[in-house]
């Protein structure tokens, strides 16, 4: 069944994605942390810290707003532990904290994907990305460095996932970010 818009024509698919949305402390301290990063190796703001939950789908807003909300429905919150700073070869990972996969993380993203009917090309892997862009290596090791420096505990972070958040993001736009927009959030169940 083909959607469409009001006149009767076909509803527009965007690219969306869902995030699992850090504490209010703990953003802070990651777009403090992020802003510093970028001052030195530059890139595009990443204006709100995230793990990714589902990859980018395309799909109507309207089909994707429902998937959102049956996705959320009962979901409870859960925790997240880094594992490490890691570096990337996408720009979109260039630098990254690695998240332990435990089976709460897991499961979070699995259920989801399946709400979303989200099928992955590779095992997930809950990141989240410090500094977007293109680095040597050399670059991308200095970055690290500066990382530990700028935050020294960092690689020790644990906290709880409570809000999802259903976000446009267009994955032709290299590297901008402009075109990425918050469609939706919702808090999970206290667990």
């Amino acid at each position: 069944m083909e959607m469409t818009d009001g006149a009767g024509a076909p509803a527009q698919e965007n690219d969306y994605s869902v995030w699992a949305i850090p504490p209010e402390d703990v953003r802070e301290r990651l777009k403090k942390l992020m802003g510093g990063l970028r001052s030195e190796f530059g890139g595009p703001e990443i204006f709100q810290p995230h793990i990714t939950v589902v990859g980018a789908i395309s799909l109507t807003e309207q089909d994707a707003l429902e998937k959102f909300r049956s996705a959320c429905e009962g979901l409870k919150a859960y925790q997240v532990k880094t594992d490490r700073t890691v570096t990337g070869a996408f720009p979109s990972q260039c630098l990254y904290l690695l998240f332990q996969s435990t089976p709460e993380v897991m499961d979070a993203s699995a259920r989801c994907c399946r709400h979303f009917g989200y099928k992955r090309s590779n095992q997930y892997m809950p990141h989240l990305s410090l500094l977007y862009g293109t680095l040597t290596n050399e670059e991308k090791k200095k970055a690290k460095e500066k990382t530990h420096v700028l935050d020294e505990s960092i690689d020790g972070l644990n906290f709880q996932i409570s809000r999802l958040a259903l976000w446009i993001t267009d994955r032709k736009d290299n590297g901008t970010l402009e075109t990425w927009k918050l469609i939706s959030e919702c808090s999970l169940s206290p667990d």
